[in-house]
């Protein structure tokens, strides 16, 4: 596949948007109750067969310019992804300072997030059948779009595999039903904004509810590390060795799992 070729390009991030035949980010919109979202349909339309779609959750400013470049890199011409939006149409922060108050408002409502993710997974699978294959449907995210698709697992939520890139893994709605997605977490081995305590806790609830899971720490990465534009030291920042291989695992996840 040639997205097995866009891999080291993804992975070193010196990529062009020549490197992909046709890349579409598709905007795209649905509403829950009275509330419009605005997200984004990404995938190569060169290729004319269905392929497996992903909910990506963007890091806390949204479903902005960086998101969808990122959501091209993982979409290759393996991948159908959308962009989700879980904050609201317009609803874009510029900055940290912006972000900060946005996310804290979701996380504690986690129903209502868990309530905005479920409801972008459906949005993914009412594509057309020749673009999406329906029956294989995945999630991941970064920072707070990782705590978010964890929350999908925690409700009970059946899909083929979520990955979580730097999320937070705290909740206050631990899984009380058994999870039967299979689950990777990609964490910073030095990130100060995921406790020790937090992990020990996550785990626990993992094997408690017969999760399928993986948790892989790397060495020397903060928060942030898998995102290249992230330059805010030393919570936040990029971290080129972590995000080789983190991507590589992502990479080697999906496949395995849509392979079944």
């Amino acid at each position: 596949m040639r997205h097995r070729l866009l891999l080291p390009c993804l992975l070193s991030l010196l990529w062009s948007p020549a490197l992909l035949a046709a890349p579409v980010a598709k905007p795209v919109e649905w509403k829950i109750g009275g509330d419009t979202f605005s997200g984004y349909l990404v995938y190569d339309d060169s290729v004319s067969t269905p392929r497996p779609g992903l909910v990506m959750v963007p890091n806390w400013k949204g479903a902005n310019e960086s998101a969808i470049e990122k959501a091209h890199l993982v979409a290759g011409d393996d991948y159908v992804v959308l962009v989700a939006d879980v904050y609201g149409k317009g609803i874009r922060p510029k900055t940290d300072a912006e972000a900060g108050p946005v996310a804290t408002a979701m996380r504690v409502d986690r129903p209502k997030l868990r309530a905005r993710v479920q409801k972008a997974v459906e949005v993914l699978k009412q594509q057309p059948a020749t673009l999406v294959d329906r029956a294989r449907i995945g999630a991941f995210g970064y920072c707070f779009g990782g705590s978010t698709v964890l929350e999908l697992v925690r409700a009970g939520d059946t899909l083929a595999g979520v990955v979580s890139l730097h999320g937070g893994l705290a909740t206050d709605l631990p899984a009380t039903v058994p999870v039967k997605t299979p689950v990777l977490v990609l964490n910073g081995g030095d990130d100060t904004y995921v406790s020790g305590a937090e992990i020990t806790a996550f785990q626990d609830e993992m094997r408690k509810a017969g999760a399928d899971w993986q948790f892989v720490n790397f060495s020397g990465a903060a928060h942030c590390f898998a995102e290249s534009d992230a330059q805010n030291p030393p919570g936040c920042v990029y971290h080129e060795r972590s995000a080789r291989r983190a991507y590589r695992m992502m990479a080697d996840f999906f496949e395995e799992i849509f392979a079944k």
